[in-house]
Parts: C-alpha cells; sequence; structure tokens
C-alpha cells in the first residue's frame, strides 16, 4: 500500500459577562485584516462589526470573497465577547491549517492512477464531530475532505485535537457552492454516495461499488443532507439500526460507511485481512 505521507499535504450578545477568549490565533483590526489577506496569510473567518462600513472594510470583502474566506457582519457585542483587546470593529481568526483547491486534487490523483475516495460535509458545525471525522478519514484512505465556506464548523484548536492531528494530513477543500462542487465531480466520473436515513436502500443488503472514484456525501447533525444536495446524489443509502434511537452522531455514521468503502478497496487491491494487511 501506498505510504500516508505520499498525500497532500448573560444575554444573547454577551451583556455584562466576561468575554470568552477564544483558541484560535486572531488578528485585530480592519487594517491589519486587510495585509493578511493581501500577503496569502489563511485565515478561517472574518467578523466586522455590522454598520461599520469603510473603503478598507469594502477591500476586504471583496479580497476575502476572491479567496472563499467567510465574512460575517455582526453586533459590536460579538466582537467584545471574542476578545477583551482592542479589535476596532474587526476581528479575523487564523486558520491552523492551509486550504487546497479540489480541482488540483482530483487532477493529481487521476495523473497517479488513483481512484479517489473524496468526503463531502454539508454544514457539520460542532468542532469536535468535524475532527473525529477527519480522524476517520485519514485512518480509511479519504484523499480529501470538502466543506461549504459557510455553514460548517470552524477549524480552530479543538477540531485540531479531536482529529488526532489527521487535519494535518487530510487536504481540506472550501467550497462556496457545493452543488456546484457535486456538479464538477460527477462530470469528472464519480459517483456521489449519500448517507441518509431518507431512503430504504440499506448498507447492508443493497450493494453499491465504492472501489471507483467515490465522494461520500454526510448531513448535519441537526437536518441531515440538504434536499437540494440529496437529490445530486447517485445513491442513498441509510446505515441500519436495531435500538430506539433513530440516528447516529455524525461521526459515528461517517466511520461505518468510510469503513465499508476502505474494505471494498483493500479486497479490490488483493488484501484478504484488515488487521494484517496481508496480501492473498
Amino acid at each position: 500500500m501506498e505510504s500516508r505521507k505520499d498525500k497532500f499535504v448573560g444575554n444573547r450578545y454577551g451583556g455584562p459577562r466576561t468575554p470568552k477568549e477564544d483558541k484560535s490565533e486572531m488578528i485585530f483590526g480592519s487594517r491589519p485584516i486587510l495585509e493578511a489577506l493581501s500577503a496569502g496569510k489563511e485565515l478561517e473567518k472574518i467578523f466586522l462589526q455590522r454598520g461599520a462600513r469603510n473603503p478598507t472594510t469594502d477591500e476586504i470583502v471583496k479580497l476575502a470573497k476572491g479567496r472563499e474566506v467567510p465574512v460575517v457582519t455582526v453586533p459590536i457585542e460579538k466582537l467584545n465577547n471574542l476578545t477583551r483587546k482592542n479589535h476596532q470593529g474587526a476581528v479575523a481568526l487564523i486558520s491552523p491549517i492551509s486550504y487546497q483547491p479540489l480541482s488540483e486534487i482530483v487532477t493529481a490523483l487521476f495523473e497517479q492512477g488513483k481512484n479517489p475516495l473524496l468526503l463531502i460535509l454539508d454544514r457539520v458545525t460542532d468542532v469536535r464531530n468535524f475532527g473525529s471525522i477527519a480522524r476517520n478519514a485519514e485512518c480509511m484512505g479519504v484523499d480529501a475532505i470538502v466543506i461549504p465556506s459557510r455553514g460548517g464548523a470552524q477549524i480552530n484548536a479543538d477540531a485540531m485535537k479531536t482529529s488526532a492531528g489527521a487535519l494535518n494530513l487530510v487536504p481540506v477543500c472550501r467550497e462556496p457552492n457545493l452543488k456546484d462542487t457535486m456538479d464538477y465531480l460527477k462530470d469528472y466520473g464519480f459517483q456521489i454516495v449519500a448517507c441518509t436515513e431518507k431512503t430504504e436502500h440499506q448498507l447492508t443488503d443493497f450493494a453499491v461499488d465504492m472501489v471507483g472514484p467515490t465522494a461520500i456525501l454526510m448531513g448535519s447533525e441537526e437536518d441531515g443532507i440538504s434536499p437540494e444536495y440529496l437529490k445530486r446524489a447517485d445513491v442513498r443509502l441509510r446505515i441500519p439500526l436495531m435500538g430506539q434511537i433513530g440516528s447516529l452522531n455524525v461521526s459515528v455514521a461517517t466511520g461505518i460507511i468510510l469503513y465499508e468503502a476502505m474494505r471494498q478497496r483493500l479486497k479490490d487491491s488483493g488484501y484478504s485481512s484488515l488487521s494484517k494487511l496481508e496480501p492473498m
């Protein structure tokens, strides 16, 4: 098998309570944020004070859009809750990882003669779930994780810790429109496999070949996969359950379906033992 090292590398807005510092590294002030964007610094998210628009913030929004960095306008109380420091109406969170272009990863994988396995996450917002999913993905051979530019979990220190280092190993691609992303992947020959409760086809009795180029789609903790994404899936699979609780934690469900994809791929590659990876 190839080495994993060969892969790409109070009240609602706070009130009197003491602000809670985010564990992520921050940049304060619109001018430093603009300079960071211009220098190519990887930013996770930018918060701008609502109603404080000026030429500098307009330029921030323009540059951030080009680099697919989410920009959120918020009340000043929100900024005060992010930090105790003098933010001057603008705070940016520095990303602990470098996002990768999906198109370059897909092209490189095909050039290497591989059948890519991708993981698409639709609005998975809990950072620990995200970190756990990344750990599953790294262990089971996922080539890249695709997330939306808006509506996904913030990749911060908690996510990095929960991933046990996986977020330093598996490329993460931040896409502005998952519908366009799925259409792009289908044009490249990927099948989109949606893991959802909204189907009668069970993972255990509905044979789906996941050896070829495959993108597995997982939904949010609250309401699963968005309808507009679900209808783009080529296959819908559900994980059978015996208990009274009707659903699994998204990180657990992701691990189960990724295991099935890995099992198929190992068998196709000529390995008979998942534990020892001994060739047949």
